[in-house]
C-alpha cells in the first residue's frame, strides 16, 4: 500500500508535511534533512527539485533553488542521493518540482526512478490538468505513484470536483493565489475559502500549504483540513541556523510542536 494512504488512513488529523529544496543549504544535506525531519516527528516530506524559473515560489524558495543549482544539484544526482533512502526512512516522500526538469529528464523515466527509489507521490504545480489526464495519470498508476494536484481560492467548484474524481492521495489546498511565503495569520477571506472547500465534502483529504509559518497559521490549517505543509519558513531556518538539526528544532518550537 502506498505510504500516503497509510498516513491518511482512518481519522488521522493534524498531519504535518514539510517541504525543502534538495541540495540546500549544502549539496549533501538532502538525506540529513529528511532523516532529521522524521526523527523530530514530521509526518511527510516534500523534496523540492531546484529549477531556474520557479514561478510559483517566493523569494526564500527561489534563493534556495538557485543555491542548490549552484551546488551542482540535478535530478540525476538527486535520485542517486535517494537511492537507499528507504533503508532508514519510513514516512511518505513526495517529489515536488516544475514540469520542465521532468520533461527534460523523461516523464516515464522520472516516474520509474521515483518508484524504484521509494517516492510515494509527485507534485508538479505547472502540470496542466488536461496533460495529467492524457499522459501522466496512467504512468502514475503503472508505477504506483500518486500525482497530487493543487487548488487555489480561484479554482472553480467544477474544476475541484474534477480533480477530486481523478486523483487520490490528497489535495494540496493552496491558501492564496500569490506565491509561496510566510504569513503571520490567515485573513477572513482565506478562512472563508477553507470553509467553502470543507463544505464540498470531497473524497480526498486536504492539506493546506503556502503561508504557514507559526502556530496561529498552523492551527488554522489544522482546523480546516487534515493537515498542513510548511516550506518557506523551514528553508529560511535552514539558511540561518548552524545545522540541519538546529533548523528542524527551531521550526518545531516555532509552530508549537516541540
Amino acid at each position: 500500500m502506498n505510504r500516503i494512504y497509510k498516513l491518511f488512513n482512518g481519522n488521522r488529523k493534524n498531519i504535518l508535511s514539510v517541504y525543502f529544496t534538495a541540495g540546500y543549504p549544502k549539496f549533501d544535506d538532502t538525506l540529513t534533512v529528511i532523516k532529521e525531519l522524521e526523527t523530530q516527528g514530521v509526518d511527510m516530506v516534500e523534496i523540492g527539485i531546484p529549477f531556474s524559473d520557479p514561478m510559483a515560489d517566493g523569494v526564500v524558495i527561489q534563493q534556495s533553488g538557485a543555491a542548490a543549482l549552484n551546488n551542482g544539484m540535478t535530478l540525476k544526482k538527486l535520485f542517486s542521493q535517494l537511492e537507499k533512502i528507504r533503508d532508514s526512512v519510513n514516512i511518505p516522500l513526495i517529489m515536488m518540482g516544475y514540469l520542465n526538469p521532468v520533461m527534460q529528464f523523461g516523464v516515464e523515466k522520472f516516474c520509474r526512478e521515483c518508484s524504484a527509489t521509494g517516492i510515494d507521490g509527485i507534485i508538479i504545480p505547472d502540470l496542466p490538468f488536461k496533460d495529467y489526464m492524457t499522459d501522466f495519470k496512467a504512468l502514475g498508476k503503472k508505477y504506483g505513484i500518486e500525482f497530487i494536484m493543487l487548488i487555489t481560492p480561484e479554482t472553480s467548484d467544477e474544476r475541484i470536483r474534477l480533480i477530486d474524481e481523478n486523483t487520490s492521495g490528497f489535495i494540496y489546498m493552496v491558501s492564496t493565489a500569490s506565491t509561496t511565503g510566510a504569513k503571520d495569520r490567515f485573513d477572513e477571506k482565506t478562512l472563508n475559502y477553507f470553509r467553502r472547500i470543507d463544505g464540498m465534502n470531497l473524497k480526498n483529504p486536504r492539506l493546506v500549504g503556502f503561508g504557514i509559518s507559526n502556530k496561529p497559521t498552523l492551527d488554522a490549517a489544522f482546523a480546516n483540513a487534515r493537515g498542513a505543509i510548511i516550506g518557506s519558513e523551514f528553508i529560511r531556518l535552514l539558511g540561518s541556523e548552524p545545522s540541519v538539526e538546529a533548523a528542524v528544532t527551531a521550526l518545531m518550537q516555532k509552530i508549537g510542536k516541540s
